[in-house]
């Protein structure tokens, strides 16, 4: 009877360890997008003199710079880093913020998803771990912790200047649609919100919300993926905005402008019927300025359009 007992309680709680660790932790944001840059000092200008984001968690290494951070809100950041090779795609990774980074390793791991070891706390008190989605993007989990530098910042280096508070997605380039999309859909949990085309005939991107945000990818789609050096209108972010034309006033207004080389548009809407401006730095990354709504207040309906298979 007692055996019996102890069999009992021991296969009760492998279920429970088992269960938890299938249970899905928080996806609670896009915590940062990290790029590559040829030209670190003319990118930070780009970012920290033009867009207004407060330069924040600068880390040297031998007396050079190895990392840095530009702050848009308490939880969301652009990471620059200097290039390791010319001519290479400049997307380094996309981070996501978790409420338990451990628990997400265990979860994925469980899912069949190769994961490190472990967890590891980083440079600035944050603990976090990486994996390699199916499109073989870079994909972090962090995990903010109270000792941390981002959450002794909260509050701090929010200035003014700031051409947005928010970012509210980040696109990928996904050339086989099938693994990349059941990845973020039934692994993450991300669910679909919109799909668009830009000639009505193939489908071109699709939107995938996260599941404890308002937060979402959007995959740009090609048959190929472009060449390394041409990425950068892809591999992008989106900055929210109330208004574009003020903001792409804003941005007239300030002294990086007149070394610009891009046109400055404040009128162009795109196929979602939302107002954007598409502002490039200096490696021809692109940041999207859209208003959060479209320019009549409707839903754009998705396209019909067909993904056509490899």
């Amino acid at each position: 009877m007692r055996l019996g007992l102890r069999i009992l309680v021991s296969l009760l709680t492998v279920g429970v360890v088992v269960a938890q660790a299938q249970q899905r932790p928080k996806i609670m944001g896009i915590a940062h997008v990290a790029y590559a840059s040829h030209d670190i000092e003319a990118s930070r200008a780009f970012y920290r003199d033009w867009l207004g984001l407060e330069e924040v968690n600068t880390w040297m290494n031998e007396g050079k710079l190895a990392f840095t951070f530009f702050k848009i809100n308490d939880r969301q950041f652009v990471e620059l880093t200097p290039e390791k090779e010319a001519g290479t795609d400049r997307f380094g990774d996309v981070s996501f913020e978790t409420n338990d980074a451990e628990a997400m390793r265990r979860y994925l791991a469980a899912k069949g998803v190769a994961v490190p070891k472990e967890v590891t706390q980083g440079r600035i008190g944050n603990v976090a771990f990486k994996i390699t989605d199916p499109a073989g993007h870079q994909v972090e989990f962090v995990q903010y912790m109270p000792q941390g530098k981002t959450v002794q910042d909260f509050g701090k280096h929010l200035g003014p200047d700031r051409i947005s508070t928010h970012m509210t997605h980040t696109g990928l380039i996904v050339t086989d649609l099938e693994p990349e999309y059941r990845f973020y859909t039934q692994v993450l949990g991300f669910t679909e919100t919109w799909r668009g085309s830009s000639d009505g005939k193939v489908l071109s991107w699709i939107n995938l919300k996260m599941p404890d945000s308002t937060d979402y990818v959007e995959f740009m789609l090609y048959k190929e993926a472009p060449e390394p050096t041409k990425r950068g209108g892809a591999h992008h972010i989106c900055l929210v905005v109330p208004s574009v034309p003020e903001a792409v006033a804003k941005l007239k207004t300030r002294p990086y402008t007149a070394t610009y080389k891009h046109p400055l548009e404040d009128d162009h809407v795109g196929k979602n019927r939302k107002r954007q401006s598409n502002l490039f730095d200096p490696d021809g990354t692109r940041t999207e300025l859209m208003e959060p709504t479209t320019i009549d207040g409707t839903v754009t309906p998705p396209s019909t359009a067909p993904w056509p298979p490899k």
